[in-house]
């Protein structure tokens, strides 16, 4: 698990799950289908990623086949990160 990866799954553990069992929830855990993000904490979620990570996420883009699974998310933002400079 990279550190984009873990700083995700911290974040979902401390507002979403506070009393979750942290090896419960993996890279490929269904979040959205499992309902551990409705509409409100998904909001949350892009909220914090926007924040936390320096990147917008437009509105199409906040669905399934983004943010279903910790994994998605973290490409994601990989995908929206400025490509570090030499």
């Amino acid at each position: 698990m990279d550190s984009i990866q873990s700083t995700i799954k911290s974040y979902i553990l401390e507002q979403f799950l506070p009393d979750a069992n942290p090896d419960d929830l993996s890279t490929d855990t269904r979040l959205i289908s499992g309902g551990i993000l409705d509409s409100l904490a998904t909001v949350k979620l892009v909220v914090f990623l926007e924040q936390h990570f320096g990147i917008e996420v437009e509105a199409h883009e906040v669905n399934n086949d983004n943010l279903e699974t910790i994994d998605l998310i973290a490409s994601l933002v990989r995908s929206k990160q400025a490509p570090a400079t030499s």
